[in-house]
């Protein structure tokens, strides 16, 4: 069986990422453990941490 050809990632936008960011925020407020609430939002420890270097300040609009 022919392996099928992964699809490309798209980027997601500042919006987006600030939006997840508080979503593992409010997760992460109901007990959840952190790993497990960024595992809810599809990205790795290693992005997350970035993700609130980066963007963890910023508010949405």
């Amino acid at each position: 069986m022919p392996r099928m050809p992964r699809m490309p990632r798209k980027k997601p936008s500042p919006e987006e990422i600030v939006a997840e960011l508080r979503q593992v925020d409010v997760l992460v407020s109901q007990g959840r453990p952190v790993a497990e609430a960024v595992r809810t939002i599809g990205a790795t420890s290693f992005t997350y941490y970035r993700w609130r270097k980066e963007f963890g300040g910023l508010k949405v609009d």
